[in-house]
């Protein structure tokens, strides 16, 4: 039995976290959120997990909101810096492992071939700089610690891409989507997957790795597959980023290598149209 606590609960992969754990008898996992720990307070993690003896952290918990980021740098560096410095310190000192989850934001966007782990990261902005400095921070504290990093999630929980392009088009006949920004569309419940393999496979091997699902698409293809696969009747047009301005850069070139985690954990990851079509049917289910 393997005790599993998961940070940042509430969010998509720790709901997703929450279904999958939840089939595994083997598997005794305790969620919290800033509710029920705030991890950054630093004593109250010490605290919270020396106490409770945990075999591994799975730390979801992070400051996504990209473009809010830009002005709200404190609050971002508590959360995905400090924070995860916490949960590395009380790591150590209880002898825990750690899986904690990072992003594609930590690379500049502007390479011309998949980023492979060792790559050097050059955020763009504070939410991909914290979060580096949130690695950073882990890795200097806790040598057993995993960094997975990965990009464009959605699942069926919370906000995120693809709940919002279905609430659109309830609302107008076409709208505009970006279409030079290059990515990897990842569901939630494939990464909660992955990170059950991992740890069901006994085979712990600290590093960085990148997990995303397979193919690539840019935004406006991820749109037009969301309207296809449910099925609505939306015109969808292709602009620039240029023509669609905000406070945080984002990186033209999201895809991430996943040779690594592919080879060390023999993962099979699925392409990214078939598990959008089950995420559209489990919103489709719980609507």
């Amino acid at each position: 039995m393997k005790k599993i606590l998961v940070t940042g609960s509430n969010g998509q992969l720790g709901s997703s976290l929450r279904l999958r754990f939840g089939n595994d008898p083997d598997i005794e996992a305790v969620y919290t959120d800033y509710d029920t720990l705030d991890i950054t307070d630093r004593e109250a993690v010490e605290k919270y997990i020396g106490e409770n003896r945990f075999d591994i952290i799975v730390n979801c918990a992070a400051y996504t909101a990209v473009d809010k980021a830009e002005t709200d740098a404190i609050l971002a560096a508590a959360l995905n810096t400090g924070a995860v410095g916490n949960l590395a310190e009380a790591a150590v000192k209880s002898g825990t492992k750690v899986i904690h989850i990072s992003t594609d934001y930590v690379f500049s966007g502007q390479s011309f071939r998949p980023y492979e782990e060792n790559d050097e990261p050059y955020p763009q902005g504070i939410y991909g700089r914290t979060k580096l400095e949130g690695e950073a921070l882990l890795t200097s504290f806790c040598q057993n610690a995993m960094i997975i990093r990965t990009a464009w999630l959605y699942s069926e929980f919370g906000k995120n891409f693809v709940k919002t392009m279905l609430q659109l088009a309830g609302t107008r006949p076409e709208i505009n989507v970006v279409a030079d920004q290059i990515g990897s569309p990842t569901y939630a419940g494939d990464l909660a997957e992955a990170i059950h393999s991992i740890i069901s496979s006994g085979n712990w091997i600290p590093g960085i790795y990148h997990y995303t699902d397979e193919g690539v698409a840019s935004w406006y293809d991820f749109t037009k597959a969301i309207f296809e696969i449910a099925g609505r009747n939306v015109k969808v047009n292709p602009i620039p980023t240029s023509a669609y301005p905000t406070p945080a850069r984002r990186p033209l070139y999201s895809v991430l290598s996943k040779t690594k985690i592919k080879n060390t954990y023999g993962l099979d990851i699925p392409y990214w149209r078939d598990s959008l079509r089950k995420c559209l049917d489990a919103i489709k289910t719980g609507d």
